[in-house]
C-alpha cells in the first residue's frame, strides 16, 4: 500500500509542475524515476517515451502508466495514472472557470509567453540528457540526423519513424554492428 500512495504522490507532484506537455515533463520523470526512486533506467525511460509517442494517449500519462505496471502491476498503473492526470484535471477545471474573464489581459499573454520559453528550455535539456546514452555510436548519430531530417521535412508520422529506427537496431546487432 505504501508503494502505490507514493507512485500516486510522486506523479500527482509531477503533474502538478509540469507545463508544456510530456516532453517538458522528461527531466522531472528523469530526476524523480531514473535518479531518486530508481524505478527505471535512463535507457527504460527512454523506451517508455518512444512507445508512448506510438499509442494512442498522452506520452506523460503512457509513461506514468508504464512506471506503475512494472511497480505495481495492473493496479500500480492505474493509481500512477490517475497520479499524474488529477492535478491537470483540478488546475484545467480551474483555469476554464477563469479564464474567460482574463485571458484578454495583456499579463496574462505575457506569462504564458514566458512559460513557453521555459518548456523549450526544459524539452532541450531533456533532450542533452537522452543523447548521452542513446548517441553512442557513428550508427547512432547517423540515424539520429537521418530520422531528424524526416521528421523536420516530411509528415511522415513520429510512430513510424519509431518502427524503422527499431527495425534498424534490429538489423544493426543481426549483423554485429553497434547501436
Amino acid at each position: 500500500m505504501d508503494e502505490l500512495i507514493k507512485l500516486f504522490t510522486v506523479f500527482a507532484r509531477i503533474g502538478a509542475v509540469t507545463f508544456g506537455g510530456g516532453y517538458a515533463m522528461l527531466p522531472i520523470l528523469q530526476a524523480e524515476v531514473v535518479e531518486k526512486y530508481h524505478w527505471a533506467e535512463e535507457a527504460e525511460l527512454a523506451d517508455y517515451f518512444a512507445i508512448g509517442q506510438c499509442t494512442p494517449g498522452v506520452i506523460a500519462v503512457n509513461t506514468a502508466t508504464f512506471i506503475g505496471v512494472k511497480r505495481k502491476g495492473t493496479i500500480g498503473g492505474i493509481i500512477a495514472t490517475l497520479g499524474v492526470i488529477a492535478p491537470s484535471l483540478l488546475i484545467i477545471t480551474v483555469i476554464a472557470a477563469c479564464l474567460a474573464n482574463f485571458a484578454q489581459f495583456q499579463a496574462v499573454k505575457d506569462a504564458f509567453a514566458g512559460i513557453r520559453v521555459c518548456v523549450c528550455v526544459l524539452i532541450f535539456n531533456a533532450i542533452k540528457k537522452l543523447a548521452k546514452g542513446a548517441l553512442v555510436d557513428k550508427l547512432t548519430w547517423l540515424l539520429f540526423f537521418l530520422i531528424m531530417a524526416v521528421n523536420l521535412l516530411s509528415d511522415i508520422s513520429p510512430a513510424w519513424l519509431v518502427v524503422f529506427a527499431g527495425i534498424v537496431g534490429l538489423i544493426a546487432k543481426k549483423q554485429g554492428g553497434e547501436l
